[in-house]
């Protein structure tokens, strides 16, 4: 149908689809925007072009290690946990801006971006902003908030893409 920017959770679920998908359909830009496992840096570089989710120095020193030893380097983005909810990945937002500098500085990341996920039952304006002002402090260009129920409010505040998988493919 011509869409070919796609969010996976999982990536083992997007190991079993998308190397053929993306082989069928040239053009294709897959984001990871679940969370990473260390011990699925390899998988995440290889397969996927975007990962939204560097939430942590484990994840960046074995990203840096993954992309040197692939010679495939995909965009990145830090996931801001803005709700400071101790269930969610990200994060905190006081940490956010020293964060991806020590991403850039320390392992040689091109941090292009960042994420987050307001909580679900909070206005997500304020958290829409403060990451807006968070990519601002960053220098980044990339803003990744926003799903099907809230991504007017998200291109509100400058999201650069949105996550709206739910309202075009339905529950999982």
């Amino acid at each position: 149908a011509g869409q070919r920017v796609f969010g996976e959770n999982r990536v083992q679920e997007a190991q079993a689809k998308w190397p053929d998908l993306k082989e069928a359909f040239p053009g294709i830009e897959l984001h990871l925007i679940g969370p990473l496992q260390s011990n699925k840096a390899r998988e995440a570089v290889a397969l996927f072009d975007v990962i939204e989710t560097v939430d942590r120095e484990k994840i960046a020193a074995e990203l840096a290690k993954e992309i040197a030893k692939q010679g495939r380097a995909p965009k990145l983005y830090v996931q801001v946990n803005t709700g400071s909810e101790p269930q969610k990945a990200g994060i905190e937002p006081r940490d956010a801006v020293a964060f991806v500098t020590r991403c850039r500085d320390v392992h040689g990341l091109a941090i292009e971006g960042l994420m987050c996920i307001p909580p679900a039952d909070e206005n997500p304006g304020p958290h829409f902003a403060l990451l807006e002002k968070l990519g601002k402090e960053a220098n980044v260009a990339k803003l990744s908030m926003g799903m099907s129920g809230d991504y007017e409010t998200a291109v509100a505040f400058g999201a650069t893409s949105v996550r709206v998988g739910s309202a075009i493919f339905g529950s999982r």
